[in-house]
């Protein structure tokens, strides 16, 4: 008896039986990743923009208008001499809580305004006091009305923006206002 046969399996099936990915298959699943990757990338974008105006700049502003708002609220009714430009508080040289001002930053007027810098440090100081002109390296301006709308009684409105947005986005702006009354005995 001779030696087993084995058979011998012909070339074009084996190519046929092993299975894996081709070069074209790749290139194409590369492709279509690419497309999704590009719609992401733009998404990204958007997102950080999104974050950094309404987030972080929103939230800064809000911040700096409540502090120049808690710095006024400390005064006393009657001051119309106090410097709130500058911070700390100076006892003269200033307008207090004297009715003027404007709460519109583009509109605002001397000693009813001042400026932060991109850190939010005053920019304003009593040696070199805020003006007309706002100083050159200014990011966060804030500007304050002082009204009275009834006897007894402060309406103090401020208002807090930033020099410039994100990718030309809207620009930040917060206002807050508080009423301060005249009534040590009561109203």
């Amino acid at each position: 008896m001779g030696a087993a046969v084995t058979p011998r399996a012909r070339p074009a099936a084996r190519a046929a039986s092993e299975a894996g990915t081709t070069l074209i298959e790749t290139v194409i699943a590369c492709a279509i990743l690419l497309v999704l990757m590009a719609g992401l990338a733009g998404m990204t974008s958007m997102a950080t923009t999104l974050t950094e105006n309404e987030g972080h700049l929103s939230a800064r502003t809000t911040e700096y208008a409540v502090d120049k708002m808690e710095q006024l609220l400390e005064l006393t009714y009657g001051d119309a001499q106090s410097n709130t430009t500058v911070f700390p508080s100076v006892t003269s040289g200033g307008t207090g809580l004297a009715v003027g001002g404007s709460s519109d930053p583009a509109a605002a007027a001397v000693n009813y305004s001042d400026y932060l810098d991109q850190s939010g440090n005053p920019l304003c100081s009593v040696d070199v006091p805020c003006t007309t002109e706002p100083p050159a390296d200014w990011y966060y301006m804030r500007a304050w009305q002082v009204s009275i709308p009834s006897a007894n009684l402060k309406l103090i409105t401020v208002t807090a923006t930033i020099r410039s947005s994100v990718a030309g986005a809207m620009k930040a702006k917060a206002t807050v206002a508080a009423y301060k009354t005249d009534c040590p005995n009561g109203c």
